[in-house]
Formats: C-alpha cells, structure tokens, sequence
C-alpha cells in the first residue's frame, strides 16, 4: 500500500549508493517515484546507466548515473562535487555494501577489507562529502545508511560486515548529536531478510542449508520482507514529515531480532565439505559478476 502523496518528495535530491542494482535500485526507482532528483553510483557504469534510464523512463523523474569506487575517499568527494554543480543534495542514502559468508578463520586480510572498506569507509567517505558542504551552505540535509540487526547482537561468519555496519551504527548517532545545529539529520534502517539475488548468492550459499539470518521461518511474520515496505521507510526518513528524528536505527524485520537474533552463529555445525561448497557457489557469483562487467566493457 502506497500512503505517499506521489510528489512526497518534490524538490529533493537524492544520492543513492550502490544504486544499480539489488536493493538500491528499488530504493532509487521508489524515491523517483515521488518525484525526487536521483543520482546513483557504483562501480559498474553500464548497469548504473541502464538502471538510471529505466528509472527515468518508468517515473518521468530525472536520475543520473555516476561510475564511483567508494572505497576512494578523493574519488567519492569529486563525485559529490560534481553533483553538487548541478544541484546540492538534499538527501543521501548509504546503501553500497559487499558481503558474504566464511568462517573468519579463513578470511584473508584483502577478503577483510574488500568488505569494509566499501561499507565503513565508503559510507563515511560519501556522508562526510555531503555534510561538509551542507555545513559551509547552511543547508539542511538527511541521510539514511541500511544497516543490519547484527548492529545490536553482532553475528557469526559475517564479521567484516557485523564491524562495519557496527561503526556506521554508531556514526549515525554521533553525528546525530554533532551535526543537530546544523539541522542536518543520521538515520539508519536495520532491514530483516529482504532477498536479493546478487546478496542472497553470497550469504544463502550452502544447497539444502539456510541460516536464522536469511529463514522466514525465524521472523514472528513469517515472511520475508516486501521492497515497498523499506521503500516506505526510506522515503519517511528523507521526507519533511520527520524533521524532529535524528540518531536512529529502524529495525524492519517482522520483529526477527526480537523472537531472537537472525544471525548466521546457527552454521557452526558445518562440515569442511559444506563450506568449501558455500566457497565455490561464492567465487561462481563473483566470477559472473566479473564477467558481467567484463562484458559490458567496465573492467574490474
């Protein structure tokens, strides 16, 4: 159910990170949907490029695509500055993100950091860009980060990931309180199991197999979550209805982490045999990844 006016968000712009795909592209398509100015950005232009013309084509709102490597703090900034020349942000989202299971035994320092160094670094990259130049305008501004419930219990065999959302858990609320006077505004979402192909690749990996984390049968609801309803949420957060809300996460689980925590501590009975399974399934999705990108000409 859509309980948005369809120009809720008339005269915003909005950077959505990691918008090309999966979760970002829903949330982007849904903001244009209410009329508001995207800008999505990731590493893969083409798919950046496709995404932004469908959304263009689908809501008769403008959306722009911008090739970024967010783990590049100069890069990141050239691109908020660049957007910036055409119109300033009114809005950010922080969606980019990499993840994937392993027994943290096993990962590698470059596994460590291809994770949070696109989620912590990134994230802080693209919020400080933005509220640097919200502060030196006197504009107000919002910014919204995804996070997980593993902010609050942690979790098993996605540690990278459980640090990283962590710091941006609690850069949400520092610079909640920091940035106030400025009326520029840190919220975070905290989404249950919401499928998405490329992610639930990586972390819903092992055949015959499944985790609290990514079960519907571990939510009181028993369901997984619906993209219009973290749409919904995302667009309160970036909309003028809520000026007074700042330093929160939002969890949307179906109360998942309140029945008890959707981690993935429950595959510690694994056998070697079924990691190196989950291994396998893992690199065949970044192998098709890579070949996507190779395909379409946007190298690694």
């Amino acid at each position: 159910m859509d309980v948005f006016r369809s120009d809720a968000l008339a005269g915003k712009v909005i950077l959505v990170t990691g918008g090309g795909g999966g979760l970002g592209r829903e949330i982007a398509l849904a903001l244009a949907a209410r009329k508001a100015k995207v800008h999505i950005c990731g590493r893969r232009l083409g798919l950046l490029e496709d995404t932004a013309r469908e959304i263009t084509e689908t809501t008769g709102s403008p959306a722009f695509a911008h090739a970024c490597d967010m783990r590049d703090a100069d890069a990141v900034d050239a691109m908020i500055e660049a957007i910036w020349q055409d119109a300033p942000l009114t809005g950010l989202v922080n969606n980019a993100a990499a993840n994937f299971i392993s027994p943290t035994k096993d990962l590698s320092a470059r596994g460590f950091r291809a994770i949070t160094s696109t989620v912590m670094d990134g994230s802080f990259h693209a919020t400080l860009s933005c509220g640097k130049r919200w502060i030196r305008d006197g504009l107000p501004g919002s910014v919204v980060s995804n996070l997980v419930t593993w902010v609050w219990t942690g979790s098993a065999f996605v540690v990278p990931s459980a640090m990283a959302k962590t710091a941006i858990h609690a850069m949400t609320m520092s610079l909640a309180a920091e940035w106030g006077p400025y009326n520029i505004r840190l919220n975070a979402t905290a989404p249950g199991p919401f499928p998405t192909e490329g992610a639930w690749d990586k972390l819903n990996p092992i055949p015959d197999t499944t985790s609290s984390a990514t079960s519907a049968d571990t939510v009181p609801m028993r369901r997984f979550g619906r993209m219009p309803e973290l749409t919904n949420l995302l667009t309160f957060l970036l909309s003028d209805a809520c000026d007074y809300l700042t330093g929160q996460t939002i969890a949307i689980d179906g109360g998942q982490h309140l029945a008890g925590p959707g981690t993935f501590a429950d595959l510690s009975n694994l056998t070697p045999e079924q990691w190196q399974a989950a291994r396998d399934k893992i690199a065949a999705s970044v192998t098709k990844e890579k070949t996507q990108r190779a395909t379409t000409g946007e190298g690694a």
